[in-house]
């Protein structure tokens, strides 16, 4: 455990630098100098991975299969996710380029697991819209949130029915054009698989079969450690269904995605601005009890809860108020804050009253 006040913020921020020749002409096209490290990104991620799509279509070996998907999980997913995730909030080109911006999705996002279209449907039309809530697809209140069993159970009902749901989910809201949207997309990458067996099948589980799996269950597991802790007396306020990560390595590679809870706040800020938002407003934050660690990320939240180690996740917890917790204080804390919710109290954080509190108090 340690005091706010004890830790400098070591997470990236923006800095002043001279554009090479090369940046300058990216400029002409996207909307925002802070975002060309996302060009890099693409360029970099498409230089690995098409030669070795090439090499395993042409001439399979496991001698390069293995180590790839080793690297694709432990190096690559990460950056392009969180990229995706920052270029669906705040578009990445120009409007006189739109159709650039469906490159990283359309092209790069199915060797990553990503069927184009969905990301941009669930997390932005859906996830943010209802946030945390019972409309949420992805809501955690119903679920013992330290349960092993109930995070499979969590995955399963998202892999499995997770495009069923979210098909009824804009049909209920009247949002038919985000319908065919996902469909699409879902389709189009089930045909491409389809097509690329006839290729090579093992080439095909390797590129497009395995990626899709992890990333999915890779992306539940993620968004479980997000919104592991919720106040069950204001469910619906970001700074008590949400957590925030600081100072750890994810955040040097993945955009600042530690910073969940400003990010529900104000899902449109620039991730260079999140490590200010958090120190500039930490009054705020010790208010509404939000719930930060350090030097960790959502995954390793995560893989503490299911293996229900509160001490450890105590040990990197970061007391915001002025009178310091005890380390039983902050177990306390947390467990009763991954308590399961019951249906009618989800219910009535769930309805019109409640969420016009919500927008009136500017949660």
């Amino acid at each position: 455990m340690q005091h706010i006040s004890q830790i400098t913020i070591s997470d990236p921020m923006l800095k002043e630098r001279q554009l090479g020749a090369f940046d300058r002409l990216i400029m002409r096209f996207i909307n925002d100098e802070r975002d060309l490290p996302f060009i890099h990104l693409f360029l970099g991620l498409s230089a690995i991975i098409l030669p070795v799509a090439v090499v395993l279509y042409a001439w399979f070996t496991w001698w390069l299969a293995v180590p790839y998907l080793i690297v694709l999980f432990a190096v690559l997913l990460g950056p392009y996710i969180l990229m995706l995730h920052n270029i669906c909030h705040r578009k990445l080109f120009k409007k006189e380029y739109e159709w650039m911006n469906n490159i990283i999705p359309w092209f790069l996002g199915p060797f990553f697991g990503e069927t184009p279209e969905t990301y941009y449907a669930h997390h932005i039309c859906m996830h943010h819209t209802e946030g945390n809530l019972k409309d949420d697809l992805s809501s955690t209140m119903k679920y013992q949130r330290d349960s092993f069993w109930g995070f499979m159970h969590y995955f399963a009902s998202f892999f499995f029915l997770g495009i069923y749901a979210l098909s009824q989910y804009f049909i209920k809201k009247n949002r038919k054009e985000w319908m065919r949207n996902i469909l699409v997309g879902e389709f189009s990458f089930f045909i491409l698989v389809a097509v690329m067996c006839l290729i090579s099948v093992k080439a095909t589980v390797v590129m497009f079969v395995i990626p899709f799996c992890m990333t999915r269950f890779l992306m539940m597991a993620g968004n479980w450690g997000q919104h592991a802790f919720v106040d069950a007396t204001d469910p619906g306020n970001s700074y008590k269904n949400s957590i925030t990560c600081i100072n750890s390595r994810y955040n040097q590679t993945c955009f600042n995605d530690g910073y969940h809870i400003g990010h529900h706040v104000r899902p449109a800020m620039h991730w260079t601005d999140m490590p200010k938002e958090f120190q500039d407003n930490l009054a705020k934050y010790r208010e509404q009890g939000a719930i930060v660690f350090r030097t960790i990320d959502f995954f390793a939240v995560w893989l503490f809860l299911m293996t229900k180690q509160y001490g450890t996740l105590a040990s990197f917890y970061v007391d915001l108020d002025e009178t310091p917790k005890t380390k039983d204080e902050v177990i306390a804390l947390l467990k009763s804050r991954t308590k399961r919710i019951d249906a009618a109290t989800i219910e009535q954080f769930s309805g019109h009253d409640y969420l016009r509190d919500l927008r009136r108090r500017k949660l």
